[in-house]
């Protein structure tokens, strides 16, 4: 029993900051995709890009991954589709819109009120009705959205900015439900790889044909901090934000148990607004500072409400991001 409490408070000590690691990873790509939106990139050219370097960094641990076991893609085909074209591509695409018209830590805040939309999704579609925990998180949610948005000062606030990012929520919405899938035997590195993969093969299809936008310039990007090669940010956010994100986040959630790793994400949102200070000079309001609070804290009521899943073996990797986080 000692050394089974060894191993556990072990597993906290190093999986915490690989946790934190993560989050913090996935919340800087907003800050970074905003330099290369305001240069000239569009953003399906920046989630393009950056889940373009992602995949080709991940190939080689998904591969590995696998052990061989090559059915294991075909038998997921269709989870491996939802998750690269809905779950990765759509949500973050969306995100990316998103900032490119309003502030970063403002975007993510909004999409990350995806827990409440998938206790709505259960109660609708299969008639889970939610603990009263719940409702009351989903509640303070609301209300912190209502201020984070400045709506009953009558601000004006972008409406494309607030559609493009609960797109983004939904999109992190269905990251959650697939996640909650019974164990399919894939392995969480080898979703992350090829979701990836098929996402950028997507988005390449998808823009060479006109349905997104594709534009890019080799000019300097300007940040608060001086101007930088086009190629720093793009790897800033393919490598750092995304690969290394999803590793760090597949690590951690595999020691700390998707439950504990999944509000731990929540630090993306402080990472987010940190990195939009440190990179764009973007600094929210009181009002939206105490609306975000609340929709943070009605997050974690509503994850609360949550029932405790078995303990199991294999433990799934939930992310929110991203971005998800899980984005």
């Amino acid at each position: 029993m000692s050394a089974m409490t060894d191993d556990a408070a072990r597993d906290v000590r190093v999986g915490l900051p690989l946790a934190i690691g993560a989050a913090f990873a996935f919340g800087m790509s907003g800050g970074w995709a905003r330099g290369l939106i305001d240069a000239g990139w569009t953003p399906g050219a920046a989630v393009t890009a950056r889940i373009w370097v992602a995949a080709l960094v991940l190939l080689i641990p998904t591969i590995l991954s696998l052990r061989g076991k090559w059915g294991l893609l075909r038998k997921n085909a269709g989870l491996i589709a939802a998750y690269g074209l809905l779950a990765v591509t759509a949500t973050q695409l969306f995100y990316f819109q998103a900032v490119a018209v309003m502030d970063v830590g403002i975007a993510l805040l909004i999409e990350y009120t995806a827990p409440v939309a998938v206790v709505l999704w259960l109660w609708i579609r299969r008639g889970e009705r939610p603990s009263r925990r719940s409702i009351v998180g989903a509640v303070i949610a609301f209300a912190g959205l209502v201020l984070m948005l400045d709506i009953l000062t009558g601000a004006s606030v972008n409406g494309a900015g607030i559609l493009w990012a609960l797109g983004a929520m939904v999109g992190a919405a269905t990251y959650f439900v697939l996640s909650a899938k019974a164990d399919t035997g894939l392995p969480p590195l080898a979703l992350a790889g090829s979701g990836l993969l098929l996402g950028a093969l997507g988005l390449t299809v998808a823009g060479a044909v006109g349905i997104v936008p594709i534009a890019w310039t080799t000019d300097d990007i300007t940040y608060r901090f001086g101007t930088v090669p086009w190629f720093v940010p793009v790897l800033a956010i393919g490598v750092l934000a995304t690969a290394v994100a999803y590793f760090l986040g597949i690590a951690s959630t595999r020691m700390l148990g998707s439950r504990l790793a999944s509000f731990v994400a929540l630090a993306e949102v402080v990472a987010a607004l940190l990195f939009g200070w440190l990179l764009l000079g973007q600094v929210p309001g009181p009002m939206q500072m105490l609306g975000g609070a609340l929709v943070l804290a009605g997050v974690v009521v509503v994850k609360l409400g949550e029932p405790v899943p078995a303990p199991s073996i294999e433990v799934e990797f939930v992310e929110p991001l991203p971005e998800p986080g899980r984005m």
